[in-house]
Parts: structure tokens; sequence; C-alpha cells
């Protein structure tokens, strides 16, 4: 373990503090939490770069990963830099990908202090490369903790004001997180990559799991919540329920026993008033084949609302019973009041991989819309056995195309629809919720969403919930397992088919905002996020509108304006199936997006205002703060497409 100081000591800090405090102490120049608060809203009141000066905006500084020195030295494979930072006092606290903290000076972007957990030196994490997405703070009234988890699986406790150890927490400063689950396991497949929710002085952390690969023995996706003073574990909440739990006999044959995930990678929200806590539940293993584990696998894919305090179960609800799409929820729900009847209602509102959103009353777990439960097509796969129904919300509308018939395929010229149609011809398809077969699916929302990680904004003035998401189809197959080599029956294979000349197959916006009056469950307006394949050479003179790039867009609300930034480019390598061709043939498929752009809309009805050019694309969250009476706009670009960099935009 190591650490030093990048620039200047405690004595600078504290100067530095007590110097910006008087403009910038208020929660309102301040970004405390990943997603600005523990609502997970995504929005400040900071007005100062609007609608009619935004266009003046321009990068007042960029920040260094130290991933990037030290990428070349010891040969880490790292991910999109997803970090979002921290604003407490004019002071930014930001993550790299292997989870090295640094303070950075949020006027100057110069580096105060980094402490190095030297995760890079343990074994490989969890997904094969480096994600890790920030760090929490929590107000000690003595300058404040830096609270994260990391890669190989260590929760760990700064002194914000000059990156020290907590010696007073865990055991000098660090607890092992392989300890107090509720079984033992193979410690490489299990680490963190986001950061954990301080609610009630209680820390609450999920984990990153292990789930590219069939076997069913995976660490088990246990939530738990630690003393923040003491780093002492307090509670544990089994999500996937052991023995006498409730819910137990939703796993047949005691695959409760060995099943793993079904873990919580993505953020948390909590109510601090009510003292509860709500988890996103993810997938169990494994994620495309049920057959080992039989029944509807509670609290698999379900939002489960804690005491945070006692880890007790007040409610859950489950999206999707014995899930084989890996329609884990991605996001932290959303915590708003809405207006039902002339009365006040306290909501939480999770968006989901599907299209979906469900809401609920955050105290008593009741739909505030009803959700049907529906017939949905049944598994063909030898051993497998799906639900019969799944929960259908019945508001708001779905915010993504659902499921892919002759409707939803491109039909910019009938050249381009007989060419689509014949090349998904020897493929399965169907409405949402058809299973993967033998044969081989295509279906959509995909693996990756609709939404995200990124997860919507909501606007606590008015209760307009905005959801980024995108149109990007999956192709899966379920085949026979090697029994030498896994536990499983079966396992899954990815595979691609391209459109014309690498267009779309489906028709746009393939990447879009939707705006939902959550007071009514209506939307109110839809925009395509980015501009779009409209230049495509089989497209020219089309005269089309934006059509949005399926790419991952990432939300920041204000005052008045909508920013958005999308991903960039990225590769897969997976089994392709073109033109008719097997599905054992190898391609490389290389998606690209040419836009490095930050889009800003008008909130109110979704007009694109301005647009940004950046060196590179948007791949963390953006975050806003003010400091010295200016306000900035802050946000993570690069990792595997690039230097790893933080960029810091203001008026001119």
């Amino acid at each position: 373990m190591k650490f030093n100081y990048a620039i200047v000591g405690l004595l600078l800090v504290s100067l530095f503090l007590s110097g910006c405090s008087d403009q910038s102490s208020n929660q309102s120049g301040n970004w405390t939490s990943y997603a600005s608060d523990k609502f997970s809203s995504k929005y400040s009141s900071l007005d100062q770069i609007n609608k009619e000066n935004v266009e003046n905006i321009e990068v007042k500084w960029t920040w260094e990963s130290p991933d990037n020195a030290l990428k070349e030295q010891f040969k880490f494979p790292v991910s999109i830099y997803q970090a979002t930072p921290l604003a407490i006092n004019g002071i930014l606290y930001v993550s790299s990908s292997t989870a090295i903290v640094s303070a950075i000076n949020g006027v100057t972007g110069q580096t105060i202090w980094t402490f190095d957990p030297e995760t890079y030196k343990s074994n490989a994490p969890a997904h094969g490369a480096y994600i890790h997405r920030g760090v929490s703070y929590w107000d000690d009234g003595a300058g404040g903790r830096i609270i994260f988890g990391t890669p190989d699986a260590r929760l760990i406790a700064l002194d914000a004001r000059n990156g020290s150890l907590v010696e007073s927490f865990g055991k000098g400063g660090i607890v092992d997180l392989t300890q107090g689950l509720s079984r033992e396991f193979d410690a490489s497949h299990y680490g963190i990559s986001t950061p954990p929710i301080i609610a009630n002085d209680v820390i609450v952390i999920g984990s990153s799991i292990t789930d590219a690969s069939p076997q069913s023995m995976r660490p088990p996706g246990d939530v738990r919540g630690f003393d923040v003073k003491t780093g002492e574990q307090l509670w544990v909440f089994h999500t996937i329920p052991q023995a006498s739990e409730y819910g137990n006999d939703t796993w047949e044959n005691e695959s409760w026993k060995v099943t793993g995930n079904t873990n919580v990678w993505t953020r948390m929200s909590a109510d601090e008033e009510l003292g509860y806590v709500y988890l996103p539940i993810s997938t169990p293993t494994n994620d495309w084949y049920g057959g080992n584990r039989l029944g509807d696998n509670l609290f698999a894919e379900s939002l489960v609302c804690l005491n945070t305090r006692t880890g007790e179960r007040i409610w859950h609800f489950q999206m999707v019973h014995h899930g084989v799409w890996d329609y884990d929820l991605p996001a932290a729900p959303n915590l708003l009041n809405i207006n039902r009847d002339g009365k006040s209602v306290k909501a939480v509102a999770q968006v989901s991989k599907q299209g979906f959103t469900y809401v609920f009353n955050r105290e008593t777990g009741e739909p505030i819309w009803p959700i049907e439960e529906k017939p949905v097509p049944q598994s063909t796969v030898p051993g497998e056995r799906t639900s019969p129904t799944q929960p259908f919300p019945t508001k708001p509308a779905p915010f993504e195309r659902q499921g892919v018939t002759k409707e939803d395929i491109i039909d910019f010229t009938p050249e381009l629809f007989d060419e689509v149609w014949a090349s998904l011809s020897e493929i399965d398809k169907g409405e949402l919720f058809t299973p993967p077969t033998n044969n081989g699916l295509v279906y959509l929302p995909g693996a990756l969403g609709g939404a995200n990680w990124h997860g919507a904004a909501v606007d606590p003035e008015n209760g307009v919930l905005y959801v980024p998401s995108m149109t990007f189809p999956s192709f899966f197959k379920i085949v026979k397992s090697d029994t030498t080599k896994t536990d499983a029956n079966y396992e899954w294979q990815r595979f691609w088919v391209s459109g014309p000349q690498g267009l779309p197959l489906f028709k746009p916006p393939y990447g879009r905002i939707t705006a939902i009056d959550m007071n009514t469950g209506d939307h109110k307006w839809q925009s395509a996020m980015g501009d779009g394949p409209r230049e495509h050479p089989l497209l020219r003179g089309l005269n089309l509108p934006r059509l949005g790039w399926n790419l991952r867009g990432s939300i920041l609300l204000t005052k008045s304006l909508l920013f958005i930034g999308q991903e960039g480019k990225y590769w897969e390598y997976v089994p392709a199936l073109v033109g008719g061709a097997k599905l054992s043939e190898v391609q490389t498929q290389e998606i690209i997006n040419f836009e490095p752009k930050i889009q800003v809309f008008d909130k109110t009805n979704g007009e694109l205002v301005h647009e940004v050019e950046l060196p590179l694309n948007v791949t963390g969250a953006p975050m806003t703060y003010m400091v010295d009476g200016k306000q900035y706009i802050a946000f993570a670009v690069g990792g595997s497409i690039g230097p790893a960099k933080i960029i810091a935009m203001g008026l001119k």
C-alpha cells in the first residue's frame, strides 16, 4: 500500500477549504453523492450556466488519471473510465479505474493528495478489466471521510483532509470484504466497482461478481451494512434467502445453496428520514440459463427496501421472475415526491433494462399504478422452466422499443427492410420476455438496455423523470455444456447480426431521452441522443431527423438544462452471424461513435440547445458544482478508448 502527497499536504487543504467555504458550503454548490444526493436525483439547482449562455462554456481544466502512467508499467486492463467526482467545498474527490483516490482543486484541476491501494498488484478484477465509479463521503464534523470499496474486495476509509487511512476504522482503515458472507468463495470473482451509499451512519455496500461464464457456483451477492465510524459489520441481507428465510422456497432443489451473484453491483438510494435503503438487485448465476435454479428466484431482479440500521426487509417487488435475459436492475432507483389525488406521496421510481419504469410508494411498496401479471412465451430449452407470467406496469408507458417484429425493422427504403428481415429469418424473435433458444434469439431491449448504470434524473421541483436509454439488441443461443469444464447443464453463446453496411437493424431513435411526468405517468417528450448514422452512404439524400446513437448516455439535470454525454467506441469479439453464415463464424464487431460531445437540451421540451465538442467521448456521469462564485461541470473521459481524464467546463 502506498500513500503520497501529489502537491501539498494538510495545511494547504485546510486553507483552501476555509477560503472557499463561504461560496460553496451550501448543498447547491456541492455534489455530495455520486448522483448528487441520496435520492439519486442527478439534479442541481445551480443555474449560472443556463439556456441563454450555455454556448459560452469551454474547458477550464483537465486532470489526468494516475492510471495513465501506471498502465504501461503494470499492464493491467481497464474499461472505460466511469467515475463521477464528488465536490465538497471546492475540492473534488474521485477514483481511478483501479481505485486510486485523489483530491483535486476544483478551480485549477491540480492534485492535492493521492491514495493508492495498489489493486493492480492483486488478482485480475472480477470482470477482466478494472472498473471503478467513484467514492462516497461522510462528514463526521472533523474534516470528513472518504469511503470506498476496491476491485480486490476491501472497504477503505480515508481522512478527507489529507488522504491518510482512518486508523480507527476496521484494521488500520481497512475492512476485508471477503469475510462475513454466507459462504466461502473464490475471491478472484468478487470485488467492488461502485460507491457504497452511506445513510444513518451506516455504510451499505453490494459487490461486483463475475457473471460471464456458465458456472453455477459463484460468490453470494449478500448486501451488508457497516458502521461508518468503526467499520464493524452490523448486518447482512441474503439476496438469495438461506434456509428458513422468506423466499427460500422460490429456489427449487436447494439451488440456493450453490447459486451465486444476485448482487447489487450498481448504486443504491436511501431515505434517511424513513430510515430505509433501496436495493436494485441483479441476476443469479447464470444469466441466460436457469435450469440449475428452477423457481422464481427471489430476490433476484427485485427492488428491495431495507431498514438501514438493521438490514430488516420492509418490502420488495420482483420485476423479473426466474430471469434468463440478464435484465438485472441496472441503476439506483430515483426517490421523489409526487402528487396523487391532491396528496403528496413519497415515491420511488425504478428504471429497467427492459424499458419499464416501476413506481411505488416508497414507504409501503404499493404500486402507484397497477402492475399486471401477463402470460409470456415459454422456454423450449431442455431442463429450463421459465415463469408463465411476468409483471407489466400499466403506467408509465415503456420508454424503449420492446420485442422484435416486422414493424420494428428499419424501413428507410424497401431494399433496406428486405435485407434486414432476410438476415433475421433464421433467428428466433418475438415479444418481450421471449426466452433464449437453442436455435438463437434476438431480443429487444438487449442485455445492455434500455436503461443502464447511468440511470435517470429527476427534477424535485416538478416531478419529471428524465430517462436516457438505447435501442440495442442482444443475440444469444443456448448450447449444451462441456460438463468436464462446468457444472451447468447448458451455457450461452453470444453472436451478432450486422445491418446493411453496419447500419442498425431496427427503427430509430437508437439513443433517446424520455421525459415522464411522474404525477400523471404520462410521457412529456422524447428526443434523440446523438445525431446518429444520418450520413451513412445508404441514407444520404433521405433528409432524416436526428437518429440517435445506440450508446449509453449519462445525464445531468440543472435548474433549466439537461446535459447528456454518450460513450464512445468499443470493440466486441463475438461469434457472428452475417448474411446467413454459421453461428460458429468469428468476427470482430467495431462500434464507433464519431460524436465526442456534450449535448445540452432544454429540459421543458427536449429541444437541443447546444453541443460542445470534446477530445474524447464522455464515459462517466457528469456532475456540477460551484466554487468562488463560478459554476463548473465535470465528467470523465477515456480509459480503454484513450487516456483517462476528468474534464471541467465553465463559462468563458
